[in-house]
């Protein structure tokens, strides 16, 4: 009886402590995608050279948006939404607006992958990625939650969990706008306008 019992406490110890791992962690991922994105210098490599906000012109904005070409979901319909508002700019406005695809997969995403991923969606779209040395800094700055995560029964091998926000950026790396995940174009559509606009 008392083996019994202490199996039991033993179980219910290792439990408390798991269950306590997952509350810090989920509270410290919580935590970091609260915080107000600082946004600051993207510079890397991209399908169109070597990228950096600072080539964009006073007027311009970038587009940006982290994810990764194997996302099955959240990352083609963000994309998606991003070609349905650029094609309901005039040509000026469009003229004005850089969409830019930062991967955080770049053990699959090669430039080349990104290239023919991105052709999907519209000519204009940049795609650029790094090692995870340089992305993890740059996806702190911006406020973005990512990890890998293992799935071993699956043909992909792993998936990349992440946030999923726009950010409307200047050639200075101020964030002029951060714009949550939406299945619409309306919340894009409507930043854009207005950032547009202040000029």
């Amino acid at each position: 009886m008392m083996t019994r019992r202490g199996i039991w406490w033993g179980l219910g110890s290792v439990l408390v402590m798991l269950v306590a791992v997952g509350v810090a962690f989920y509270q410290q991922q919580m935590q970091q995608a609260s915080g107000e994105p600082r946004g600051g210098p993207i510079e890397l490599p991209s399908t169109e050279g070597d990228f950096s906000l600072s080539q964009l012109e006073d007027d311009q904005l970038a587009v940006v948006f982290f994810g990764y070409t194997w996302c099955p979901d959240v990352c083609p319909m963000s994309l998606a939404v991003v070609r349905q508002v650029m094609g309901q700019l005039s040509p000026e406005q469009r003229r004005r607006v850089v969409p830019l695809m930062i991967s955080l997969d770049p053990e699959r995403d090669t430039l080349a992958r990104l290239e023919e991923y991105l052709a999907f969606f519209g000519d204009g779209f940049i795609g650029a990625t790094a090692s995870p040395e340089v992305l993890a800094p740059l996806a702190d700055r911006y406020g973005v939650v990512w990890r890998k995560v293992e799935t071993p029964d699956s043909a992909m091998a792993y998936t990349i969990d992440h946030s999923a926000s726009l950010f409307l950026v200047d050639r200075d790396g101020e964030i002029r706008r951060r714009v949550l995940h939406s299945p619409t174009s309306g919340p894009l559509q409507a930043a854009l306008e207005k950032a547009l606009m202040e000029g």
